[in-house]
């Protein structure tokens, strides 16, 4: 079978193997359609701490080739989307039932080989059934929507409440739009028009334009924000950009009482003023992977198809997967996920 091996830094290199044998425990998974992410990029940069060379590829889904005897009931033609992450089960986190923050954490396709390939093994507890009516290559987008879902989880919503998203893309989209479905009026802000497009697509019932440079929120933005929370501020504040002065616009608007989530990773510093914590009593909370919610990232994307279709901007073959990832680091054209096609999505 062939596969691509990030090798070195910006280097894929396509070679044929053998095909894994089916082992006990695990399952056999023709891979139809894997998507790619900020951290896809990061790795075939090699600025990541797995490092190379390893096969990429953790947002993905496929068909079930083979399969032994399974709880779970999975047959051999089962379509499924996996569950990348790999914990311990016996560090401090996972005995508290946190795993998505293992201490001793693996990622299928960043910290071990991935799905850039045409068949994989995988563990059987890993696979996802997909629902009926969602395609194969919208699946694929399940571990974000897990990861936004977390983040939004973090937060503790409320029907009725109001939230402030920041950031548009894959992942302040889909907390959008899981927000929209809990009953959570959503305000968002980007520094993209089309994005803001899209996240009026996605639920939001106001979106702010940011001005690099510019003080944010301005005159108008602000009286817009004081009428959606009646001049107290949102309730809840998701910040998903990894930009520094995004976490200290969220800490500074929050209202009293409010709950800010930092989902965007970035190992930049934030300046936040210290007293603003204490004197609102803000809750500032951090959200990473997911509590196995990719089942639920499966039926939010099944619910809203049309989003989720938007959400994919590019399409590539398995075979220019260098092309794809120059287009992630050029952004030379706006770019929300880039869907691979894998020849068994054609097979």
């Amino acid at each position: 079978m062939l596969i691509a091996r990030t090798v070195a830094r910006e280097t894929i290199r396509y070679e044929d193997v053998p095909e894994p044998v089916l082992e006990a425990g695990h399952a056999l998974v023709r891979v139809h359609n894997v998507t790619l992410c900020g951290t896809d990029l990061h790795i075939w940069e090699d600025d990541y701490p797995a490092g190379l060379p390893v096969i990429q590829g953790h947002e993905f889904s496929g068909t079930v080739v083979a399969i032994g005897h399974n709880d779970a009931g999975i047959r051999a033609g089962d379509r499924v989307a996996v569950s990348p992450m790999i914990y311990c089960g016996q560090c401090r986190p996972c005995r508290l039932g946190r795993f998505n923050v293992c201490e001793n954490i693996g990622c299928i396709g960043c910290y071990s080989d991935g799905a850039l390939v045409e068949l994989l093994s995988v563990p059987v507890a890993k696979l996802c059934p997909v629902p009926d009516g969602l395609e194969l290559d919208l699946a694929a987008m399940a571990e974000p929507a897990s990861i936004a879902m977390q983040a939004v989880n973090r937060g503790r919503p409320v029907s009725g409440e109001t939230a402030l998203v920041l950031g548009s893309g894959p992942i302040g989209l889909l907390a959008t739009l899981y927000l929209t479905d809990l009953g959570v009026r959503v305000a968002c802000a980007d520094t993209e028009p089309g994005r803001l497009e899209l996240a009026t697509a996605f639920g939001a019932v106001d979106t702010l334009l940011v001005s690099p440079g510019a003080e944010f929120p301005g005159a108008d933005q602000a009286l817009r924000l004081d009428a959606l929370t009646e001049s107290s501020g949102p309730d809840l504040v998701i910040e998903a950009t990894g930009v520094p002065s995004s976490l200290e616009n969220a800490v500074r608007l929050v209202a009293s009482a409010g709950r800010v989530v930092q989902v965007g990773i970035s190992a930049r510093t934030a300046s936040v003023p210290m007293n603003a914590i204490p004197f609102k009593e803000i809750d500032l909370l951090g959200s990473r992977n997911s509590l196995n919610l990719i089942p639920a990232g499966l039926e939010l994307l099944a619910r809203h198809r049309d989003q989720a279709r938007a959400l994919m901007t590019h399409r590539f073959r398995f075979e220019d997967l260098h092309q794809a990832f120059e287009l992630m680091r050029s952004r030379t054209e706006p770019v929300g996920k880039i869907v691979v096609d894998m020849p068994g999505a054609t097979a």
